[in-house]
């Protein structure tokens, strides 16, 4: 829910590409259906355990693969507009960095969470069981940022570079 007013608010100032505005989307649909049915008991992780025959409901790994994926888009629009970097590979290297960074900040968030609620916490954590959780919720973001700049660069390139010419006029 933070995420909106800020895109609002900047999207006079600092637009941002199509690409990035529907990955924002995409993100924040899941984040609000983990949210309404908390993230170990979304229907669709269930019916994908039962058909896949899983140990847990994968649906929160999906969510922090995509929580790597979506704000390496991101992460990358401000760097390559804001940041003079003289090679591209430093693109890479602190947008996966800054994502592993969120990573690992919101796991920590997740830890006091647990300290302050005690029991309570387990449906927050949607830990299901899994001692290596945190551990495992880190790394599906980092590659979800790494397959994100892999698989969208040259796409959102050409759509940084569409947006500075229509900024330009």
């Amino acid at each position: 829910m933070l995420g909106l007013p800020i895109l609002v608010a900047t999207r006079r100032t600092f637009p941002l590409t199509p690409l990035a505005y529907e990955l924002a989307f995409v993100l924040s649909a899941l984040l609000l259906i983990g949210g309404h049915y908390t993230y170990s008991r979304v229907p669709v992780g269930l019916e994908a355990r039962r058909l896949l025959g899983l140990r847990r409901n994968d649906y929160d790994r999906v969510v922090h693969f995509v929580g790597g994926f979506v704000p390496a888009i991101l992460g990358r629009e401000f760097v390559r507009r804001r940041a003079h970097l003289a090679r591209r590979s430093w693109v890479f290297f602190f947008v996966v960095s800054g994502c592993l960074a969120g990573a690992a900040a919101y796991e920590l968030l997740e830890w006091a969470a647990a300290e302050i609620m005690g029991g309570k916490a387990n449906a927050f954590l949607a830990m299901q069981g899994d001692p290596w959780d945190t551990q495992w919720d880190m790394f599906t973001c980092f590659v979800g940022a790494i397959v994100s700049l892999l698989l969208l660069s040259r796409i959102h390139e050409r759509q940084l570079e569409k947006l500075r010419t229509s900024l330009d006029d």
